[in-house]
């Protein structure tokens, strides 16, 4: 899969989606909430990002744009860039009811419609980085844009689940496939053939190698613990197998000064 086709193919989906997904997840994510994963972990509670008051964001995969509204409310200046005109409707939707305003543009993760050096942090929860094909490329512009002693900060699905079927039930902790099968996974349309969802796995040591290799010092990588008592059922996530494997992973990163 290119990273034209998985573009062609994720952004028409997201934007059939974004209203179940709305519907579904949002009290959970909350107007202005920053929730980093099905977990529930919150950014105010983590602290990925370090302080955002007086800072310039981008959120890359913003979504309906909850999280960059969150830090809005911290005194940042928050800003969001997603491939779905769908999800950025639902942003401006949620703009108006809560009078928090994120300016957002339509657009991709490897090609970044913003200056060097704009901003001190850069981040992205379950966005654009699992969709993208050429991640090399994304993670470079996400560089570009840092401003030197920036943070780069974002949550994938861990990639050790990789190896189990994406279901929330006892089936779900049977290891079916290698860790290493970087074969993407491809939904097609069944009535024209193409391809109408792509996600692309990498391992820990890929994205270690892939941070390094831009100029980034990892000094964050966390894998939440499901609460107890937490009961949500999310796609493949659920207390039945968040108490044995983790779900979530989050990576925080410098480009040093």
């Amino acid at each position: 899969m290119s990273e034209t086709e998985s573009r062609h193919a994720n952004g028409p989906d997201w934007d059939r989606y974004a209203d179940e997904y709305q519907a579904t997840h949002g009290e959970f994510l909350g107007d202005t909430g920053f929730v980093w994963g099905p977990e529930g972990l919150t950014e105010s509670t983590a602290g990925v990002l370090g302080p955002v008051a007086g800072r310039d964001v981008l959120e890359v995969g913003s979504g309906a744009g909850q999280c960059s509204r969150w830090i809005r409310t911290q005194g940042g200046r928050a800003f969001g860039i997603d491939l779905s005109l769908r999800q950025l409707q639902h942003s401006r939707r949620i703009d108006l009811d809560s009078g928090v305003v994120v300016p957002s543009v339509l657009g991709t993760a490897t090609e970044l419609p913003f200056a060097d050096a704009s901003f001190d942090v850069v981040f992205s929860s379950f966005g654009a980085l699992q969709f993208v094909r050429d991640i090399d490329v994304a993670v470079a512009e996400a560089a570009r844009v840092l401003r030197p002693g920036g943070r780069f900060a974002f949550s994938i699905t861990h990639p050790t689940r990789w190896m189990f079927p994406d279901d929330p039930g006892e089936e779900g902790l049977v290891a079916s496939q290698s860790y290493w099968d970087r074969t993407p996974y491809v939904e097609v349309d069944e009535a024209t053939g193409a391809p109408s969802y792509v996600e692309h796995h990498r391992t820990l040591g890929d994205w270690v190698t892939l941070l390094a290799g831009a100029g980034f010092r990892i000094t964050t990588l966390l894998e939440p613990e499901w609460p107890a008592g937490h009961d949500r059922v999310w796609g493949g996530w659920s207390a039945t197998r968040g108490r044995f494997t983790p779900g979530t992973a989050i990576f925080g990163a410098d480009l040093p000064g």
